[in-house]
């Protein structure tokens, strides 16, 4: 993988656990061009999706394995040796080898004795070191897991030769100082590399990433608009805006072209952005508010963090019920107008009041036809 050397290294799971998400499919070019995509703004690791399912999937993989892209490809498995020889005939530089270890998924799901876990794990990794691919073991389920067999795992997959352990929040249960904690202790007992993979049930995907970065992961799970099963992942646009802009932790990602790839993966997958999607979404620049339209204007940095073009989106002023005199003058200057304070002052009443009535913002054609009417009141009065 390139530069091992960052303090914290991408990698993102789009293509696999994102497609996990219940009725989304990629074809197979859409999962060429994400791979792309992802390559170019700069994630360390794509994980592409899983060999061992064959067919189309297959073939996804080994294209993306040999489009020449710098990112490592990596391909999930089971701890089972035919995954991993399906994962090789990819040309993969990287394995995902999984397996459950809390005792819910070892005696309900796997129907499996906690030794067959680690009798199967162990195999598993050492054919796939055997093979000189890098390997990543994903501990399923660890939030829920044993803390006495989880470590008892994570040192026998270190000493069969695995490269990291994926610290699993299968079911998103877990809050960001438990995250630490955890993290902080894995790290502490086995001295590997560990990378979280969070997923957000409760919302709190994207915290507890970050709380495991500050506990010492050095990799993180995300995915494109969080996409993922059920409530989706950790968002690969919030983790990296977080670590930069609160941690000062710069991953030199080409954040410009953010708004892009989300874009690009939400049509791929059928899932709309939601305008409230923190990063790249619609409403995340946009401004009604007098007070916060006012402060924007005046200075951008009083309700923005970051300017919108660091995402690839523009910041919007909408007006509607809520916006006051500053905002209506500089939406009118992008129409080469230059209201004056009395004629602005005399548009807000209609504008409100239209605004109510129709339920949303205006458009620019009605605030054109109210900045007319507003002007033949005023002359006529004159």
């Amino acid at each position: 993988m390139k530069d091992r050397d960052k303090k914290v290294l991408l990698v993102d799971t789009t293509l696999r656990d994102g497609e996990q998400t219940a009725g989304v499919v990629f074809a197979r070019t859409e999962k060429l061009r994400i791979a792309r995509m992802l390559d170019e703004i700069g994630v360390d690791q794509i994980e592409a999706g899983i060999p061992a399912m064959g067919g189309d999937e297959k073939e996804a993989v080994k294209a993306i394995a040999h489009a020449g892209l710098e990112a490592s490809i990596m391909a999930w498995n089971r701890a089972v040796i035919s995954d991993i020889d399906a994962s090789i005939e990819c040309g993969v530089d990287a394995v995902a080898i999984s397996i459950s270890v809390s005792d819910i998924h070892i005696f309900h799901k796997l129907r499996m004795t906690r030794q067959q876990v680690l009798d199967a794990m162990t195999q598993a990794v050492v054919y796939a070191a055997q093979h000189g691919l890098y390997i990543s073991v994903n501990a399923e389920d660890a939030s829920r897991a044993d803390p006495a067999f989880l470590l008892e795992f994570a040192m026998a997959a270190k000493g069969a030769g695995a490269n990291r352990l994926r610290y699993c929040d299968t079911v998103g249960l877990l809050d960001p100082l438990t995250m630490y904690d955890r993290v902080k202790t894995l790290r502490e007992q086995t001295g590997l590399d560990i990378e979280t993979h969070t997923h957000n049930d409760f919302g709190m995907a994207t915290a507890n990433t970050l709380a495991g970065v500050q506990a010492g992961a050095r990799y993180v799970g995300v995915t494109v608009n969080g996409l993922g099963e059920r409530a989706g992942n950790a968002a690969l646009e919030e983790v990296v805006m977080a670590l930069k802009h609160i941690y000062g932790i710069d991953l030199g990602v080409k954040t410009t072209r953010f708004r892009e790839i989300s874009e690009y993966v939400a049509r791929a997958s059928g899932r709309e952005i939601p305008p409230s999607k923190p990063i790249v979404g619609a409403n995340t620049f946009a401004h009604e508010s007098g007070i916060h339209a006012d402060g924007v204007l005046k200075n951008p940095k009083t309700y923005e963090v970051f300017p919108p073009e660091e995402v690839g989106l523009q910041r919007q002023i909408i007006i509607g019920k809520h916006s006051g005199k500053h905002a209506l003058k500089a939406k009118f200057l992008e129409y080469g107008i230059n209201l004056t304070d009395e004629e602005a002052a005399a548009m807000l009443p209609a504008v409100r009041a239209a605004a109510v009535n129709l339920k949303r913002p205006l458009f620019d054609k009605e605030l054109v036809y109210i900045y007319e009417d507003a002007k033949r009141d005023m002359s006529a009065h004159k």
